[in-house]
C-alpha cells in the first residue's frame, strides 16, 4: 500500500525529470514494464510500454523547461492507485499562444515509489478572446 505522501513525493519527482530532461531520472520514475498512456482511451499497447520506450517517447521532443510551469496536487490513494490534479501552463514563444492545460493523473506506484502504470487525463483551457 502506498501513501498519499509517496504520490507527491512521485509527482515531484516528475516535475524535476521533465524539467531537467535528464533520461536517468525519468527511468527512474517507472518500472522496467510500466504502461505509460497519453490518453485515457489508450490501450497499454498504445501508449508507451516499458521504461526505455517510455524515456524515448518522452525525450524524442522535450520541452524547453522555460516554456512550461505545472501546479499539480495529489488528491487520492486507493492501495496503490493514486489520482493527482493539477495545471500546466505553457507560455507563448514562436507565434504560438499560451495554453493551458488541466490534468488528471492516475498513477499506479509500487512500494518503492516508481510507476508501473501511468493514465493521463487532459483538456486544453479555451483560449480567452477579449
Amino acid at each position: 500500500m502506498t501513501t498519499l505522501a509517496a504520490l507527491g513525493d512521485w509527482v515531484d519527482r516528475y516535475e524535476r525529470a521533465w524539467r531537467s530532461n535528464d533520461a536517468g531520472q525519468a527511468a527512474d520514475l517507472f518500472t522496467e514494464d510500466a504502461a505509460y498512456r497519453w490518453h485515457p482511451w489508450d490501450t497499454p499497447e498504445q501508449g508507451a510500454r516499458g521504461r526505455d520506450d517510455i524515456v524515448e517517447q518522452w525525450l524524442g521532443e522535450p520541452d524547453d523547461p522555460s516554456s512550461w510551469t505545472m501546479e499539480f496536487e495529489p488528491l487520492a490513494m486507493n492501495g496503490d492507485l493514486g489520482v493527482a490534479r493539477g495545471i500546466t501552463r505553457y507560455a507563448a514563444a514562436d507565434g504560438r499562444p499560451a495554453r493551458t492545460f488541466h490534468n488528471v493523473w492516475l498513477v499506479r506506484l509500487t512500494d518503492d515509489g516508481r510507476c508501473s502504470d501511468f493514465v493521463e487525463y487532459f483538456m486544453e483551457e479555451p483560449a480567452v478572446r477579449g
